[in-house]
Protein backbone atom coordinates (compact mmCIF):
# COMPACT_ATOMS: atom_id res chain seq x y z
CA UNK A 1 0.00 0.00 0.00
CA UNK A 2 1.60 3.89 -0.61
CA UNK A 3 1.85 6.41 1.27
CA UNK A 4 -1.01 8.51 0.49
CA UNK A 5 -3.26 5.30 0.91
CA UNK A 6 -1.99 4.20 3.85
CA UNK A 7 -2.43 7.89 5.76
CA UNK A 8 -6.04 7.52 4.24
CA UNK A 9 -6.53 4.47 5.96
CA UNK A 10 -4.76 5.49 9.06
CA UNK A 11 -7.09 8.73 9.53
CA UNK A 12 -9.96 6.91 8.56
CA UNK A 13 -9.32 4.23 11.61
CA UNK A 14 -7.91 6.47 14.23
CA UNK A 15 -10.91 9.10 13.53
CA UNK A 16 -13.39 6.04 13.90
CA UNK A 17 -11.61 5.42 17.34
CA UNK A 18 -11.73 8.73 18.35
CA UNK A 19 -15.56 9.14 17.75
CA UNK A 20 -16.25 5.93 19.72
CA UNK A 21 -15.32 7.60 23.10
CA UNK A 22 -17.99 7.93 25.42
CA UNK A 23 -19.59 11.79 26.18
CA UNK A 24 -18.02 10.76 29.63
CA UNK A 25 -14.39 9.41 28.41
CA UNK A 26 -14.51 12.95 26.84
CA UNK A 27 -15.29 14.73 29.64
CA UNK A 28 -12.69 13.36 31.90
CA UNK A 29 -9.34 13.71 28.84
CA UNK A 30 -10.33 17.45 28.56
CA UNK A 31 -9.95 17.79 31.87
CA UNK A 32 -6.94 16.42 31.86
CA UNK A 33 -5.52 18.41 29.40
CA UNK A 34 -6.62 21.15 31.20
CA UNK A 35 -5.06 20.05 34.72
CA UNK A 36 -1.60 19.59 32.19
CA UNK A 37 -1.85 22.71 30.46
CA UNK A 38 -3.04 24.88 33.83
CA UNK A 39 0.60 23.53 35.64
CA UNK A 40 2.05 24.31 31.72
CA UNK A 41 5.39 25.96 33.02
CA UNK A 42 5.51 28.30 30.55
CA UNK A 43 1.79 29.08 29.77
CA UNK A 44 1.64 32.16 32.52
CA UNK A 45 3.97 33.95 30.40
CA UNK A 46 2.11 33.38 27.22
CA UNK A 47 -0.50 35.69 26.40
CA UNK A 48 -1.62 34.92 22.74
CA UNK A 49 -3.04 31.50 22.80
CA UNK A 50 -4.43 29.51 19.47
CA UNK A 51 -6.14 26.47 20.10
CA UNK A 52 -9.16 25.26 18.23
CA UNK A 53 -12.85 24.35 18.65
CA UNK A 54 -13.09 20.67 18.49
CA UNK A 55 -14.88 19.16 15.73
CA UNK A 56 -15.18 15.36 14.93
CA UNK A 57 -14.14 13.46 18.04
CA UNK A 58 -11.54 16.09 18.65
CA UNK A 59 -10.54 16.78 22.40
CA UNK A 60 -13.20 19.09 23.96
CA UNK A 61 -11.26 22.53 24.41
CA UNK A 62 -14.08 24.51 25.91
CA UNK A 63 -13.18 24.32 29.63
CA UNK A 64 -9.83 25.55 28.52
CA UNK A 65 -10.89 28.19 26.40
CA UNK A 66 -12.83 29.50 29.87
CA UNK A 67 -10.04 29.14 32.11
CA UNK A 68 -7.95 31.12 29.63
CA UNK A 69 -10.45 33.96 29.00
CA UNK A 70 -10.64 33.96 32.86
CA UNK A 71 -6.59 34.30 32.87
CA UNK A 72 -6.96 37.42 30.96
CA UNK A 73 -5.38 35.62 28.07
CA UNK A 74 -6.47 36.34 24.24
CA UNK A 75 -7.87 33.29 22.21
CA UNK A 76 -7.35 32.71 18.83
CA UNK A 77 -8.73 29.88 16.75
CA UNK A 78 -8.60 29.20 13.06
CA UNK A 79 -10.82 30.21 10.25
CA UNK A 80 -10.37 29.22 6.72
CA UNK A 81 -9.72 31.98 4.00
CA UNK A 82 -12.08 31.69 1.68
CA UNK A 83 -9.95 33.72 -1.09
CA UNK A 84 -6.75 32.14 -0.74
CA UNK A 85 -7.31 28.15 -0.91
CA UNK A 86 -5.35 26.41 1.75
CA UNK A 87 -5.14 29.42 3.99
CA UNK A 88 -5.64 29.51 7.51
CA UNK A 89 -5.49 32.54 10.00
CA UNK A 90 -6.02 32.45 13.57
CA UNK A 91 -8.92 34.86 14.49
CA UNK A 92 -9.55 36.26 18.28
CA UNK A 93 -12.57 34.61 19.69
CA UNK A 94 -14.00 35.97 22.73
CA UNK A 95 -17.23 34.96 24.74
CA UNK A 96 -19.74 37.25 22.28
CA UNK A 97 -17.96 36.57 19.08
CA UNK A 98 -20.02 36.06 16.55
CA UNK A 99 -20.05 32.11 15.19
CA UNK A 100 -20.83 30.25 11.54
CA UNK A 101 -20.03 26.95 10.57
CA UNK A 102 -17.26 26.94 7.50
CA UNK A 103 -17.51 24.72 4.48
CA UNK A 104 -16.22 21.73 6.60
CA UNK A 105 -19.32 22.43 8.78
CA UNK A 106 -16.08 23.60 12.17
CA UNK A 107 -17.73 26.43 13.89
CA UNK A 108 -15.25 29.93 13.41
CA UNK A 109 -15.55 33.13 14.18
CA UNK A 110 -17.43 35.74 11.50
CA UNK A 111 -14.56 37.53 9.83
CA UNK A 112 -13.51 40.92 10.97
CA UNK A 113 -9.70 41.91 9.52
CA UNK A 114 -8.81 43.70 12.86
CA UNK A 115 -9.32 40.65 14.68
CA UNK A 116 -6.92 38.44 12.41
CA UNK A 117 -3.69 37.81 14.08
CA UNK A 118 -0.22 36.95 12.64
CA UNK A 119 1.36 33.90 13.65
CA UNK A 120 4.67 34.99 14.63
CA UNK A 121 2.66 36.93 17.18
CA UNK A 122 1.19 34.06 18.80
CA UNK A 123 2.63 32.79 21.89
CA UNK A 124 1.22 29.06 22.01
CA UNK A 125 -0.31 27.18 19.08
CA UNK A 126 -2.63 23.82 20.78
CA UNK A 127 -2.82 21.63 17.46
CA UNK A 128 -4.95 19.10 16.65
CA UNK A 129 -3.79 16.22 15.25
CA UNK A 130 -5.48 12.58 13.91
CA UNK A 131 -2.76 10.96 15.03
CA UNK A 132 0.84 11.01 16.10
CA UNK A 133 4.09 8.66 16.91
CA UNK A 134 6.43 8.46 20.18
CA UNK A 135 8.77 10.24 17.65
CA UNK A 136 6.58 13.68 17.43
CA UNK A 137 5.70 12.95 14.11
CA UNK A 138 1.61 14.12 13.33
CA UNK A 139 -0.83 13.33 10.79
CA UNK A 140 -3.57 15.51 10.00
CA UNK A 141 -6.83 15.59 8.40
CA UNK A 142 -5.19 16.30 5.37
CA UNK A 143 -5.80 19.63 3.92
CA UNK A 144 -2.27 21.27 4.84
CA UNK A 145 -3.33 23.69 7.06
CA UNK A 146 -1.53 22.89 10.32
CA UNK A 147 1.59 21.73 7.96
CA UNK A 148 1.83 25.36 6.14
CA UNK A 149 1.41 26.79 9.33
CA UNK A 150 4.64 24.62 10.58
CA UNK A 151 6.64 25.59 7.88
CA UNK A 152 6.06 29.13 8.65
CA UNK A 153 7.57 29.30 11.95
CA UNK A 154 10.99 29.39 12.44
CA UNK A 155 12.39 29.52 16.13
CA UNK A 156 10.80 29.31 19.12
CA UNK A 157 7.59 31.14 18.91
CA UNK A 158 5.31 30.61 18.66
CA UNK A 159 5.47 27.42 20.95
CA UNK A 160 3.19 24.43 19.30
CA UNK A 161 2.09 22.12 21.30
CA UNK A 162 -0.35 18.81 19.74
CA UNK A 163 -2.95 17.50 22.02
CA UNK A 164 -5.00 14.33 21.04
CA UNK A 165 -6.63 11.36 23.08
CA UNK A 166 -4.63 8.38 24.19
CA UNK A 167 -6.11 6.24 21.49
CA UNK A 168 -4.51 8.54 18.46
CA UNK A 169 -0.96 7.22 19.43
CA UNK A 170 0.19 4.92 16.54
CA UNK A 171 3.10 3.00 15.98
CA UNK A 172 4.74 5.12 13.13
CA UNK A 173 3.07 7.72 11.09
CA UNK A 174 4.09 7.82 7.78
CA UNK A 175 5.84 11.04 6.83
CA UNK A 176 5.73 13.18 3.77
CA UNK A 177 9.02 15.29 2.84
CA UNK A 178 7.35 18.10 4.20
CA UNK A 179 6.11 16.98 7.45
CA UNK A 180 7.83 18.87 10.65
CA UNK A 181 7.57 16.64 14.19
CA UNK A 182 5.93 18.29 17.12
CA UNK A 183 8.32 19.74 20.00
CA UNK A 184 5.46 18.36 22.18
CA UNK A 185 2.03 16.19 22.26
CA UNK A 186 -0.29 16.33 25.36
CA UNK A 187 -2.93 13.69 25.60
CA UNK A 188 -5.05 12.97 28.56
CA UNK A 189 -2.38 10.86 30.44
CA UNK A 190 0.86 11.73 29.07
CA UNK A 191 3.00 15.19 28.66
CA UNK A 192 5.47 14.24 25.42
CA UNK A 193 8.56 16.30 24.58
CA UNK A 194 11.44 15.81 22.20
Amino acid sequence: MNSPDLRQQLRKQVRQQRCALSPTQQSEASQAVLAYLQSHPQLDNMQAIALYLAFDGELDLQPLIEWLWLQNKQVYVPLVDLMEMGEMHFHRYRPNSPMQSNRFGISEPVFKRNEVIDCQQLDLVLAPLVAFDSQGNRLGMGGGYYDRLLAKIDGERPLVIGLAHDCQQINEVPIQAWDKPLKQIITPSKCWSW
